[in-house]
């Protein structure tokens, strides 16, 4: 009789990462400045003055982490490529020793019985694309599809499942709304251009794969459900108007091919008419969707909360990451049963899940010289929210896999080094890499086929 929470036959297990916050180098052998190389050496806008300058050192220890994830038992491993290595100026001229590097990591992999799973652009934009108006130029869609053309043509014989983009509502929200991350633009006309644009390309490059692609492409969205703080008609209204902006706002398009109604109230005179041959091209038939899943929001209103008008509340007593996040595994249920029952029951991949806990900046080391990063509260994290796997899949959901996130300690962005979210700990000091006990237990999971989910995670 198989365990309670065994997973079906085919489920892959990996881990996943982002170009710019593991690579370093990150103008080696010829590549071109991103905006998030442009942004990280503008001061003030990094915690710390961090940059991702040398980072995890990945572009030079690429084999070591992959000999890292074969010794967790991991079947797959999401990566970004970084657009501006191989095109330095975003389009024409190619920068062959980058995309030499993307050759041998996926060479690598397959070598040691890992699946490569490429995302075209996990926010690092060429910085010269960005000189030219970025996301803001109606021209980006075309510029996206030469580069993800580019890429197939190399690459998908050894790939078997690409995604467009990681997490388009981050790229805007903070790029151009509220000026956290990179591009650092606040302004209320962009956020919806941007998005748009950002859509088309996913299109054109859906469009383009199926000219010569032979496997599988699709698109990364990072999921936040939203729950109204009170039954009150403005929290009512204000969970839908952030349901529809952070949730709705990528999916409705891929999927339905329009956008949500709140978006004219949450942007107002900002919000733009798009002509229909635009929800034509963003509505390309894809074969999965990507959720990254993190934490639920409970929402109430808040007529100061610009633009929204909608605010989360704290829930007292709920653990909380190092990040402010709450650790609410229901929600990743909730999330896939939300997705199934809107958008017809896609394929869906877990291609983020995880958790920055506190950990200390170096392993500790016992009388024999072994080192060792106690983390039981990410453990319990992978714990909980692979049962919500497993629940949401037991419901019907159509799951092909999960991805932790991180492989890593990394750069947390604009947070710099502060956030480790790793299964594998970091010095960034010395660049040693240490098996977190959250990894031997995800181990313990992949081996088990998640057997091991039954019982603790000592």
């Amino acid at each position: 009789m198989s365990k309670p929470y065994t997973f079906p036959p085919g489920f892959i297990w990996g881990s996943a990462t982002a170009a710019y916050q593991i690579e370093g180098s990150p103008l080696a052998d010829g590549a071109g400045p991103s905006i998030w190389q442009r942004f990280a050496h503008t001061p003030g806008r990094m915690l710390n003055g961090d940059t991702g300058d040398v980072a995890c050192d990945h572009y030079n220890r690429w084999r070591e982490d992959v000999a890292l994830m074969k010794q967790l038992g991991l079947q797959a491993y999401r990566f970004s490529i970084s657009w501006s290595r191989v095109l330095p100026e975003g389009r024409g001229r190619i920068n062959h020793k980058g995309l030499d590097f993307y050759e041998r990591l996926v060479d690598g992999l397959l070598e040691n019985g890992i699946q490569p799973v490429a995302t075209l652009f996990h926010w690092d934009l060429p910085a010269a694309l960005d000189d030219r108006g970025g996301w803001l130029n109606p021209d980006i869609a075309d510029w996206f599809a030469e580069y993800a053309a580019l890429m197939y043509q190399r690459l998908d014989g050894r790939v078997r499942r690409w995604a467009t983009l990681n997490e388009p509502w981050v790229v805007t929200d903070g790029g151009y709304l509220h000026g956290a991350l990179a591009p650092g633009h606040r302004n209320r006309f962009e956020a919806p251009i941007a998005s748009h644009h950002l859509l088309r390309s996913h299109g054109k490059a859906v469009q383009a794969y199926r000219a010569n692609g032979k496997h599988e492409i699709g698109i990364v969205v990072n999921i936040e459900p939203k729950y109204p703080a009170s039954d009150s008609p403005e929290d009512l209204a204000a969970t839908k108007r952030a349901d529809a902006y952070m949730n709705r706002q990528y999916l409705d398009p891929v999927f339905l091919g329009s956008y949500p109604d709140e978006l004219r109230e949450v942007f107002g005179e900002a919000w733009p008419d798009w002509p229909p041959a635009d929800m034509d091209l963003i509505r390309q038939p894809i074969d999965f969707v990507g959720i990254n899943y993190y934490t639920r929001n409970v929402t109430r209103h808040d007529a100061s909360n610009w633009p929204l008008r909608a605010a989360p509340v704290k829930q007292p007593m709920h653990t909380y990451t190092e990040t402010g996040w709450e650790v609410f595994p229901q929600g990743l249920t909730d999330t896939l049963l939300w997705v199934k029952q809107r958008y017809g029951n896609p394929r869906m991949f877990i291609t983020e899940n995880g958790a920055a806990f506190f950990d200390p900046p170096k392993a500790e080391t016992d009388p024999s010289g072994a080192r060792r990063v106690r983390d039981p509260l990410r453990a319990s994290y992978l714990r909980g929210h692979l049962r919500a796997v497993h629940a949401a899949m037991g419901a019907g959901c159509d799951i092909g896999g999960y991805f932790v996130w991180s492989l890593l300690d990394n750069l947390e962005w604009s947070l710099g080094y502060s956030k480790r979210f790793g299964v594998i700990h970091v010095d960034f000091e010395t660049q040693v890499r240490t098996p977190k006990d959250s990894a031997r237990y995800y181990a313990k999971i992949v081996a088990s086929h998640g057997a091991a989910l039954e019982g603790g995670y000592d």
